[in-house]
């Protein structure tokens, strides 16, 4: 079954919307985009419409996530605090960095990486898939969205072409699935060890939330409760309209080693 679009994703281009009419020549990319970069808002004539891209220049509070794809609390984390304070969030204020892999082990066996994952085979195909959007899309305004369809629907390794079509026709799902497939996605998942191996502390859990290159229980724990109350608070540039006022929500358990 194909994944519905998000009622967030639709209330923003509602927003976009008024007065704008359809794309314009020059404009390939979905209305929720228009506003990520200043480039884009030129192409489709929406700069007039995107407050966020007059802010005055500061350092975007920069947010890690270690997760693994089939975690229930990590899925819970993308979805309900990370996806949405990125929808309600000028571009300037925050940056993203994903990186599925979690608890899972590696092994090299002549030669090739292997991968046995916390949850299973299924789950060690849903990070490689995630893995290999981001290595075909690059701009994260494009694949962030394909990741939370994803892991926001029914299944988050069968429904990859649904979700391409969704918010991201532009991809080239064959070469995604090359990717999983081949030599790229097991390179690429071997980085992902490499990164997660690397964190200082290491990891006890995911979702595992770094900010500003720092984790810590305290920042953990905000980050859980109001994601977007604690970028709010960090973010050194002038306040976006979103952080007028942030409900805190009580997060499932992470899945420990």
């Amino acid at each position: 079954m194909a994944p519905m679009v998000p009622l967030a994703l639709l209330a923003l281009v509602a927003l976009l919307a008024p007065g704008l009419g359809v794309a314009f020549p020059g404009c390939d990319y979905p209305a929720h985009l228009w506003c990520s970069s200043r480039e884009i808002a030129i192409a489709c004539q929406a700069e007039s419409h995107c407050t966020n891209l007059s802010r005055s220049a500061a350092a975007p509070v920069e947010v890690s996530l270690y997760y693994e794809s089939l975690c229930p609390a990590c899925r819970w984390f993308l979805i309900q605090e990370l996806f949405t304070s990125w929808l309600l969030l000028p571009a300037d204020a925050v940056s993203i960095t994903l990186v599925p892999y979690g608890n899972a082990e590696e092994r090299n066996v002549s030669g090739k990486w292997h991968f046995q994952c916390q949850h299973g085979p299924e789950e060690c195909l849903g990070n490689m898939i995630e893995t290999c959007v981001m290595h075909e899309a690059k701009n994260f305004s494009t694949y962030f969205p394909v990741i939370f369809c994803l892991e926001s629907g029914s299944s988050v390794t069968k429904n990859l072409e649904a979700c391409l079509q969704i918010y991201a026709p532009q991809l080239d799902g064959g070469r995604i699935t090359a990717c999983v497939q081949g030599d790229t996605g097991a390179a690429l998942m071997h980085h992902n060890a490499q990164l997660t191996e690397a964190l200082d502390p290491p990891h006890q859990y995911v979702p595992w939330i770094v900010i500003n290159g720092k984790h810590t229980d305290e920042l953990q724990a905000q980050a859980e409760a109001s994601l977007l109350g604690l970028i709010c608070r960090l973010y050194q540039g002038e306040k976006p309209e979103a952080c007028q006022g942030s409900a805190a929500q009580k997060a499932p358990a992470g899945c420990k080693r």
